[in-house]
């Protein structure tokens, strides 16, 4: 399976049919540098500040720096007590919406991630250090008072969402984040070497769970990696043995999470290849994909992988001359079946234009070719 020698980048089309954000970020993130209209790009940055869904989102921003007084919801969710979209998905919705990471909403928000990464723990012999770390869970604060096992389970992966965000926030190089990624990176790479890693579950009051001593890469750590270049570089040997790991096709039993005395819906672990492809390169999720198609770009993965290749290739030739993403019978907008995609798509306005069902896929298309090295042409 090869790639091709160019992809197309309808700019022009764009330009007519698509959001700002759309719009901006084709522009500052696909089109060849020496092929920038300097001005237009202003314009656009400017324009992405004043753009409404994306100052809806800022506004309903706490004082503490949170959005919905949690940290990890990707919408609602009873099981998790979750009412509504949670800061990490909040703060990286902004910025692939376009906002840059020193925007004063998402400085706000630093300040808690970067809490985060402290060592305070909810149950401290020492009561002022106690109730900073019990702040620290968030959602989590009150069923996590009776419940260190949950307490536990919430800071790792609060951690590693703080890390992700983080990371896809210009923060890459910061010295608090590269000690955590590094510590993330040893316990995945410790998990993937493991026995554990080809027989995660166990049985438990009769219920298949996830062994509880099992650290699989959970998407939060893989997007950290994803958007730590120099980090995948000093830990190259992680980045090979998640490119074997990915390879296989991710395991179909159902199962849940031990979270202290909580047995929760798995939404964040990743037990292999997530893409569920059939022979041709379709799947059922397109935002999910496009999403795991761009991060395994920026992994330096995706011609590595067949599954993933085969989707991208399949999704190109879906593309017409132009480079516009236009499918079969191609009715509505893409529906998003994975809760992971709810900061990611859809970057469209709303509108009636069936344009807008292909704007979206059009843009991810062209950045995860740019971001794999093909040539970008724009038209």
């Amino acid at each position: 399976m090869e790639f091709p020698d160019s992809h197309r980048l309808p700019l022009s089309w764009l330009s007519e049919a698509a959001s700002t954000p759309i719009q901006y970020r084709a522009m500052a993130e696909v089109v060849p540098a020496g092929a920038q209209d300097p001005a237009r790009l202003e314009a656009l940055r400017a324009a992405v500040l004043e753009y409404k869904p994306a100052l809806a989102i800022a506004r309903k921003q706490k004082d503490t720096g949170l959005w919905g007084g949690n940290l990890l919801a990707p919408g609602s969710n009873k099981a998790y007590g979750w009412k509504e979209t949670g800061t990490v998905y909040r703060y990286r919705h902004l910025l692939e919406l376009g906002w840059p990471a020193d925007h004063r909403a998402l400085r706000l928000a630093d300040r808690f991630l970067f809490q985060l990464f402290s060592r305070l723990e909810p149950h401290d012999p020492d009561p002022g250090l106690a109730a900073r770390a019990r702040a620290l869970l968030a959602e989590f604060e009150r069923p996590a008072k009776s419940d260190p096992g949950l307490a536990r389970w919430a800071r790792q992966l609060g951690r590693e969402a703080a890390g992700a965000a983080l990371a896809r926030g210009a923060h890459a190089e910061d010295p608090r984040l590269r000690g955590v990624a590094h510590r993330i990176a040893s316990d995945v790479s410790q998990y993937l070497r493991s026995e554990l890693a080809q027989k995660p579950f166990k049985k438990l009051h009769g219920k298949t769970v996830l062994d509880p001593t099992a650290t699989p890469p959970t998407v939060f750590a893989i997007e950290m990696l994803a958007f730590m270049p120099a980090l995948q570089r000093e830990r190259a040997g992680v980045i090979e043995r998640l490119r074997q790991y990915l390879s296989t096709p991710a395991a179909k039993r159902q199962y849940s999470v031990v979270a202290g005395k909580k047995l929760l819906k798995p939404l964040f672990p990743i037990l292999g290849d997530p893409l569920g492809a059939d022979a041709r390169g379709r799947v059922t999720d397109i935002p999910f994909a496009l999403y795991w198609l761009e991060l395994l770009a920026r992994l330096g993965l995706l011609r590595h992988l067949p599954s993933a290749t085969k989707v991208f290739l399949h999704f190109l030739a879906e593309c017409d001359e132009q480079g516009i993403w236009s499918p079969k019978n191609l009715r509505a907008l893409p529906p998003a079946k994975s809760p992971l995609t709810a900061h990611y798509f859809p970057l469209e306005g709303p509108g009636r234009s069936p344009a807008q069902r292909q704007t979206d896929v059009t843009f991810r298309l062209a950045l995860v070719a740019r971001l794999a090295g093909i040539p970008i042409e724009v038209v």
